[in-house]
């Protein structure tokens, strides 16, 4: 199995922000859903001891969790942050927009000022390095929102902005929004992008992204652990909770793509997850993908895909098994 080595990891631009981000970024969706607050801070400790650095979460992390209100992620990042005295090694990605009960969602002025407010709070912390819009908002004019954001970055509030889950004309309306006022641009996308998810992002949004120099931190990078090769029968799905949303990739292109990770970790020294893991950060103008784990030992195997270098030959097979008929 591929293993860190003692060398610094490169670091990579995100966009035009100035931020500087090691290859793989840790999703903090887990923090206080599946992993306790004991088991967040080793993670978080070997995540920045690794030489890892962005930090991705959201206020509504984990609101979905019976008895959760959001915002437990946010709060153990902060306790970590303030036991840690780690703040200013890494730099922390957070959201807004998502329904966090009542009239607290979206991304209004009004909502965005009280939101960065609530996660500056919880993550103890004087600063956002990237504040992310978490969806569109159509109720809402862009120029309000961007201008938001412009009041924050001016206050020292934030240091950069980004986008999650805009489809292109959106994501390319906000930029000349941007433009032609003078306001801060999204300087980063956080799509949905995988080797089983990869259409939505290489038809309109990657072009896009390459061409505004735009960053990019894509999401559920080992599709909801499909591509570590857990599953691989419907019998497998009981594994765990998350089981039931890979359904979908048991069929002949996902099985193609399970026989091409297989094939590839055993020619790199390798686990399928690396494998995954090291294609989207072969990608050009992929920085980041965003992984999760519940174990240090997890990450200890998900942080060997950073050092990963997949042959050329293993990059077209891949891309040859994950096509899209």
């Amino acid at each position: 199995m591929s293993v860190p080595s003692t060398s610094p990891l490169p670091l990579r631009e995100l966009g035009r922000s100035g931020l500087q981000v090691a290859p793989l970024a840790f999703g903090g969706n887990v923090f206080g859903w599946t992993v306790d607050r004991a088991t967040s801070f080793s993670l978080l400790d070997a995540f920045v001891d690794g030489g890892f650095n962005l930090i991705d979460t959201a206020d509504v992390y984990s609101r979905w969790v019976p008895g959760h209100s959001g915002g437990e992620s946010e709060t153990i990042i902060g306790q970590w942050l303030a036991a840690s005295g780690k703040r200013d090694r890494v730099l922390i990605a957070t959201k807004v927009g998502k329904d966090m009960g009542g009239d607290h969602v979206g991304l209004s002025r009004r909502w965005i000022r009280q939101a960065v407010h609530d996660s500056l709070a919880r993550l103890q912390t004087d600063r956002i390095d990237l504040y992310q819009s978490h969806d569109d908002d159509a109720a809402t004019p862009l120029e309000e929102t961007l201008a938001a954001f412009a009041e924050l970055i001016k206050e020292g509030k934030v240091r950069a902005i980004g986008a999650s889950n805009y489809g292109a004309p959106r994501l390319a309306e906000a930029l000349a929004t941007s433009a032609r006022l003078g306001l801060p641009r999204y300087e980063s996308l956080q799509p949905l992008y995988n080797l089983m998810d990869r259409a939505a992002y290489e038809d309109a949004l990657e072009p896009l992204c390459r061409a505004e120099q735009l960053g990019v931190i894509n999401f559920f990078g080992l599709a909801r652990g499909f591509l570590t090769g857990k599953y691989r029968s419907e019998a497998d799905l009981a594994k765990s909770t998350r089981g039931a949303g890979v359904k979908a990739y048991l069929d002949s292109r996902g099985y193609r793509v399970l026989a091409a990770l297989d094939a590839a970790a055993q020619a790199h020294n390798a686990t399928p997850a690396q494998v995954a893991l090291a294609w989207q950060i072969a990608r050009p103008g992929l920085t980041a993908p965003i992984c999760s784990a519940t174990s240090t030992a997890q990450w200890a195997e998900l942080a060997g895909a950073a050092r990963l270098a997949l042959s050329p030959a293993t990059l077209l097979a891949l891309d040859q098994a994950s096509a899209v008929a």
